[in-house]
């Protein structure tokens, strides 16, 4: 019983593909190590999200010399049908504050 409690205590309610997604919104520079690390998955895993991403249409690559600039589409709509409409930016909006300062002391956010 140990185990079932174990596993079910490790979920979490944003997809690697969601959390991918939010970094690439907080620095559209960013590397995909520093994405990985920061995730907690290998830098293979988040090329393969990042692909996906790319070919669902949610961002595009833009190479700038050897790096990698990533522009991220706003419209584009989440994918599960019960968030059918809701465009991908208010994912993004959801923890943009974070990355904004927001909760510290004389910030409204």
């Amino acid at each position: 019983m140990s185990d079932v409690v174990d596993r079910r205590s490790g979920w979490t309610f944003l997809t690697n593909h969601a959390r991918v997604l939010i970094a690439v919104a907080a620095d559209p520079q960013t590397r995909l190590r520093d994405i990985a690390a920061t995730i907690g998955i290998t830098e293979r895993a988040t090329q393969g999200i990042v692909s996906d991403l790319e070919e669902a249409g949610y961002l595009e690559r833009i190479r700038i010399g050897r790096r990698n600039r990533y522009q991220i589409d706003p419209s584009a709509e989440l994918r599960h049908h019960t968030e059918a409409g809701i465009p991908v930016q208010a994912l993004i909006d959801m923890f943009r504050h974070r990355d904004l300062g927001a909760g510290r002391a004389g910030d409204p956010g």
